[in-house]
């Protein structure tokens, strides 16, 4: 198998909050170069050196901090590769101080166009419960009676259908949506939830995504399938900017904002409403089980694929 290496740049501060978020991911192998390491070791021992490399020397006192990790050249390591670059966004939302840095993310001999097209070596039509099919932009697709089909482009936004949480999601939104529902997409990507939820009927969507990249891609796929009139996207952060009362509330992210959501998205659900939270790794779900019991949510129905977990839930 094929590696790609991304060299995430932030500052020592950053290392925990952004390897905090790629465990969440279910990224597990980093290599740190952490420049405050850097200056400790080179004040505490340079004076014992016989000999300095001038140019080893200038290059750890230029070191910035970083966090490397390896993607696999396959469909799991693009989704994984799509979801990393909305992590970045969201720590950038959170940090206006810049405290964490630049946030930015580097690819070893690979350009972010020549990514968002690779999709096309491995993404083919995949069906999703019991009607629901997602087909790639560029294949066809022999269309069976009962399908409900979504076209798809997923450029550098998270969410094809193939990824085991994005797929639980979309198998409670087939169980739970209700013709003419109201529907809230918390973290869009690339509006595969959204536009699930206007072509399993429901009349009023809207989504939103802390990274513009997103937004405009969610867009582009909502003209795409044809139900533009009834999905607006918006950047912004979880709730922020978003008004109104929703019978179905969706959030396909990970599990620490998933936590920060319980907080308020009561304030948004609909008397009798759902609310669907995914992306939760197994490791994290106990965490999310108790922030969800103690803002007034019961788990109604659990489903786990992959070691990924999606809950729906009711307010009490």
């Amino acid at each position: 198998m094929n590696w790609t290496e991304v060299k995430i740049y932030t500052t020592s501060e950053g290392i925990e909050p952004l390897t905090g978020s790629l465990l969440d991911l279910g990224i597990q192998g980093f290599m740190i170069e952490d420049a405050q390491d850097f200056d400790e070791f080179l004040h505490d021992t340079t004076p014992h050196w016989d000999y300095i490399d001038q140019e080893v020397m200038k290059k750890m006192k230029n070191c910035e901090t970083s966090v490397t990790i390896y993607i696999a050249d396959n469909l799991q390591g693009m989704e994984e590769m799509a979801a990393a670059r909305e992590i970045l966004a969201r720590l950038k939302n959170q940090d206006p101080e810049g405290k964490y840095g630049r946030l930015e993310m580097e690819m070893n001999n690979v350009n972010e166009e020549d990514w968002s097209n690779a999709w096309k070596k491995y993404y083919h039509p995949v069906r999703v419960g019991e009607h629901l099919v997602v087909c790639p932009s560029w294949e066809e697709y022999d269309k069976k009676p009962d399908d409900v089909m979504l076209t798809l482009n997923p450029g550098m936004a998270f969410g094809t259908g193939t990824h085991d949480t994005t797929r639980l999601c979309m198998e409670l939104l087939e169980k739970y949506i209700t013709p003419e529902d109201c529907v809230l997409d918390v973290g869009c990507g690339s509006g595969i939830l959204a536009i699930t939820a206007a072509l399993l009927g429901a009349k009023d969507i809207k989504g939103c995504d802390i990274d513009e990249v997103a937004v405009k891609v969610a867009g582009e796929n909502a003209a795409m399938n044809g139900v533009s009139d009834r999905i607006a996207f918006h950047r912004g952060d979880l709730t922020s900017q978003v008004e109104g009362s929703f019978q179905l509330i969706c959030a396909n992210i990970v599990a620490d904002v998933i936590i920060r959501l319980s907080d308020d998205v009561g304030k948004y659900l609909a008397k009798g409403g759902t609310f669907i939270a995914s992306g939760i790794i197994d490791t994290r779900e106990q965490d999310v089980q108790e922030a969800l019991e103690k803002n007034g949510f019961e788990v109604i129905e659990r489903r786990i694929s992959g070691g990924w977990v999606a809950l729906a839930c009711k307010a009490k």
